[in-house]
């Protein structure tokens, strides 16, 4: 079982708003010893590549080979979160013994429900946000199927976010915003 941590930042936001990179900074201000990146789409992956006979590994990457098969991971994690809402929720915590964590790619309700009834106060969820044009400057294109499921609009209503992290590629405004994060995450050692 997983020590409680002091703090669980929930990260959410679309494909090419830099999620990944925001939750990366943040370890890497505060350590490797002190935060953690957790990513629920690891323990989908990993148990889809095994039910299918697929690299694992390829499938963690930002890659054309993860985007042949994004809708049926889709499908397939949906019907197993219909049946059991925390299953990858309990397999991405386990083991993560640092004060906090960020989960970089918190989809849908259920998930903030999870850790919310699990942990409690400690949570927070984030909201990384970038403007179409820059996603689209990151490869972003609208795919129907993927860009309007679930997995990616989930949290676009009903949840209220703590934190707005504006990722439109102007590092002193994105540094300004990262140290009230910080600082935030820092009073909770």
């Amino acid at each position: 079982m997983a020590r409680t941590p002091r703090l669980v930042l929930l990260f959410s936001g679309k494909r090419k708003s830099g999620k990944d990179f925001v939750a990366e900074e943040i370890q890497s201000r505060l350590g490797p010893d002190v935060c953690t990146i957790l990513r629920l789409s690891g323990p989908l992956k990993e148990q889809y590549a095994k039910e299918h006979g697929l690299d694992f590994q390829r499938l963690l990457d930002a890659s054309n080979y993860k985007e042949t098969y994004r809708q049926d991971m889709i499908r397939w994690g949906e019907e197993r979160r219909r049946t059991d809402p925390g299953f990858f929720c309990r397999i991405v915590v386990e083991g993560a013994v640092q004060p906090i964590w960020v989960v970089s790619d918190t989809r849908r309700a259920s998930d903030v429900e999870w850790f919310r009834d699990v942990y409690g106060d400690v949570v927070q969820v984030v909201r990384v946000v970038a403007a179409e044009e820059t996603r689209r400057r990151r490869n972003w294109v609208f795919i129907t199927g993927i860009d309007d499921a679930e997995s990616e609009c989930g949290l676009d209503q009903g949840i209220a976010f703590d934190w707005v992290i504006t990722n439109d590629g102007e590092e002193l405004s994105l540094n300004a915003q990262l140290e009230k994060l910080l600082l935030f995450a820092q009073s909770k050692l």
